[in-house]
């Protein structure tokens, strides 16, 4: 199967884009500031390391931005500032595996929309990636819980985990209808602005300290913002371009795998047999669900 060059790129960006986001649980977990804290100074740091170029190679486009596509960037910034506070504070209170892997039953929510909202068509070869990917994922939580009985703690981790499932399904949503129309930098910069302010009135609303953090934490903020904010987030949006949400949002599945690695290597979490059989099988879904992508794109002969 021939695929072009702008075929390829897009894959290898996701995959890419899917390795640095898998960093983000450990390096959430390694902070010990509030979790709003941390998810606002990833927000801030990534929005500095974007705007700049934004703002010199874009300035003309912030101008011409309709308002119909400001106003959406705003809500997909306020939507991803409340996936970030929740998702960040599940992970104080359930696994790493558990965590990840419920705030990546996104598909089944970006799916809906994308029939509903984008008009985007789910053929039923996807939907069967979709449906093994999910099951993987699955799997991977219920092996992760069988460890010990569910606590309160845990279930309300496990909730939060939820939440922040919905609100990036919004976020993927808004960015596959934006991106059509709206270069990836100006896009960003309004999605992260909007996203830091939200996160700011949300760690004021809180009460915590804006500053008093150790220089520790500070490099914790910026490697948030470096590797899962930049190569992740970013990454994520300029593929948004190129490919369907539906195929985006299951690709996000492989991030609880990644994750899951690197908590074995870096936090000793050891996963059990239950949670490595469902990583291979969200794997095979991810790959059913890209294959048959690529089917439809190939031209028919003759």
């Amino acid at each position: 199967m021939r695929s072009s060059e702008l075929d390829v790129t897009p894959y290898a960006a996701l995959a890419f884009a899917i390795f640095a986001a898998s960093t983000s649980a450990i390096l959430v977990r390694w902070s010990t500031a509030p979790s709003s804290v941390a998810a606002l100074y990833r927000v801030v740091f990534t929005t500095a390391l974007v705007a700049p170029v934004a703002l010199s190679r874009h300035r003309d486009e912030f101008s011409r931005l309709a308002r119909r596509d400001i106003g959406f960037a705003v809500i997909a910034g306020i939507a991803l500032a409340v996936h970030f506070a929740a998702w960040f504070e599940s992970l104080n209170h359930t696994s790493v595996a558990a965590s990840v892997t419920l705030v990546q039953t996104q598909p089944l929510f970006v799916a809906l929309g994308a029939g509903l909202v984008l008009g985007e068509r789910v053929s039923r070869e996807t939907v069967v990636g979709l449906a093994i990917a999910i099951i993987g994922a699955a799997a991977m939580s219920f092996g992760d819980a069988g460890e010990a009985p569910l606590s309160d703690a845990t279930m309300y981790g496990n909730a939060l985990a939820v939440l922040g499932a919905v609100t990036v399904a919004g976020y993927v949503l808004a960015g596959r209808s934006i991106r059509q129309r709206v270069s990836l930098f100006p896009y960003v910069t309004v999605v992260y602005t909007a996203c830091a302010v939200t996160l700011f009135a949300l760690v004021g609303v809180q009460g915590h300290d804006f500053v008093a953090y150790p220089a520790r934490e500070w490099l914790l903020f910026l490697g948030m913002a470096i590797g899962p904010g930049v190569f992740g987030h970013t990454v994520v949006n300029w593929v948004l371009e190129y490919i369907e949400s539906v195929v985006v949002s299951v690709a996000w599945l492989g991030e609880p795998v990644g994750a899951t690695v690197l908590a074995l290597a870096l936090l000793t979490e050891v996963p059990d047999l239950i949670t490595v059989v469902g990583g291979l099988v969200v794997l095979a879904g991810i790959y059913v669900t890209t294959i048959e992508r690529e089917r439809r794109r190939e031209p028919t002969p003759g």
